[in-house]
């Protein structure tokens, strides 16, 4: 099993969503983990999805993750594999983004010192 130190120094965990990669090579279960610096995708087990054994690709954190492509269900390109997650975490998705590149655009924290 994949533990923190497995991602690196690449900063604080801000958001982590499950994700199913679609179409070619094929289909597994992954953790999109978005930190300070980087954006990585973690492959899972099949039948444990919420836990990580590789770490398969790391983009840079100024990676755009949107825009929300709608298939079957919300869509993300990243790299060149697509990764087709549940609607409730499009707006994990768009926070992300908007924390790099509209950072005007994001609510106050109700809770900066939790």
């Amino acid at each position: 099993m994949l533990d923190r130190q497995g991602l690196g120094h690449h900063g604080d965990i801000r958001y982590v969503f499950p994700a199913l990669s679609v179409g070619p090579p094929g289909t597994g279960n992954y953790l999109i983990v978005v930190t300070d610096t980087a954006i990585s995708v973690l492959a899972t087990r099949m039948l444990r999805s919420d836990r990580p054994v590789a770490v398969h690709a790391t983009f840079p954190r100024h990676t755009r993750l949107g825009p929300i492509l709608r298939a079957s269900g919300p869509v993300i390109e990243l790299g060149a594999m697509a990764f087709e997650f549940e609607e409730e975490y499009a707006a994990v998705v768009a926070a992300a983004d908007a924390e790099i590149f509209a950072p005007e655009t994001l609510p106050p924290d109700p809770l900066p010192d939790l």
